[in-house]
């Protein structure tokens, strides 16, 4: 079902003020009490309003914890229950050869900050954003990147659509300005 003119908002408002940072195994998480998540038992992050905010904090979330970094009792229960699309079972498949080739998740750290993001599109059924994180480059430099994110509303919650390549290195691409997306306060720090 494709969204009317009227329903579809390039840069719905979204509130900054009252966000809390929470470490998620070294990487800094903005949550907020009304927009989720509202559950983050056993390493999962569930529970999102139905506002721009909440597809933003769902993508944020679902997505990074969709990484093989943080071992199967993280990555699995959330590709199952959170991402959808065509492109869910080559995600899965993905994080499994990833996860096995990869040291234990016990300790897995990231090395991270998500610094701000860009509307794309929103409706109150589906989302469609840029969001940019930053983490060490070369030779002591910081290196951005910008992630196409998409999330649906689905049975009482968000959830990210899966990248159709199998994982989100074909969605993103270098950023070297910061001009042109929202900065998140303390940019997680």
């Amino acid at each position: 079902m494709q969204p009317s003119a009227a329903q579809l908002q390039d840069a719905p408002p979204v509130t900054m003020t009252d966000l809390a940072w929470e470490d998620y195994r070294g990487v800094r998480l903005p949550r907020a009490a009304d927009d989720g998540p509202r559950d983050t038992r056993d390493g999962l992050a569930l529970g999102y309003s139905r506002t721009p905010r909440g597809a933003l904090l769902a993508a944020i979330h679902i997505s990074l914890r969709a990484n093989a970094r943080w071992g199967t009792e993280v990555f699995e229960p959330t590709i199952n229950d959170q991402i959808v699309g065509p492109g869910t079972d080559l995600l899965l498949s993905s994080a499994r050869t990833a996860a096995q080739a990869s040291k234990s998740a016990e300790d897995a750290r990231g090395y991270v900050v998500i610094e701000g993001f860009r509307w794309l599109g929103y409706t109150p059924e589906t989302a469609s954003l840029d969001l940019v994180s930053a983490g060490p480059g070369d030779s002591d430099t910081t290196a951005r990147a910008a992630t196409r994110l998409q999330v649906q509303w689905r049975e009482g919650d968000w959830r990210v659509v899966a990248p159709l390549a199998g994982g989100w290195g074909g969605s993103a691409y270098p950023v070297d300005s910061l001009d042109g997306f929202t900065l998140f306060p303390a940019r997680g720090r």
